[in-house]
């Protein structure tokens, strides 16, 4: 999760020099502190458990593993993306990238792995983060005359 999450920002630090969308920026800027806030959760979560913590190079050798991981072509198409092609194309992807990590966090529980309080807090606060993401990115996804 922490290489999903890495991506994320990765994605949001596009956004800057290729939208102008208000609203798209701002949002970009709250994906970047919420996951940045959650990496820091997971990290200390592993630390104290004596884990090893997976650095930022481990995320790109990972992304066929991670269910809504962007594949490189698919970050080359948004970084070569600007304007309101940006804007959809960022949504769109955001939004399966969002999904994916609701479907690690429903895997998560399904192998029993909930039973740790402090883990089921953390994947709980990543699932309704996610879930209200994905509500705002559709909706503006929609206004922009995307796929809702």
């Amino acid at each position: 999760m922490l290489a999903h999450h890495a991506q994320a920002l990765e994605m949001a630090a596009l956004v800057p020099s290729r939208s102008t969308n208000e609203t798209i920026r701002l949002l970009a800027e709250r994906i970047d502190v919420s996951q940045r806030d959650e990496i820091a959760l997971m990290t200390r979560w592993l630390e104290r458990r004596g884990a090893p913590v997976p650095g930022p190079d481990g995320a790109h050798a990972q992304h066929g593993d991670m269910p809504g991981m962007l594949t490189p072509a698919d970050m080359q198409r948004l970084a070569g993306a600007s304007g309101t092609a940006f804007d959809r194309l960022f949504l769109e992807l955001m939004i399966r990238h969002h999904e994916g990590a609701l479907v690690m966090v429903a895997q998560l529980f399904e192998a029993g792995r909930g039973d740790d309080p402090e883990l089921f807090q953390i994947a709980n606060h990543i699932d309704a983060d996610q879930r209200a993401e994905i509500d705002r990115m559709r909706r503006l996804l929609n206004s922009l005359g995307g796929a809702p």
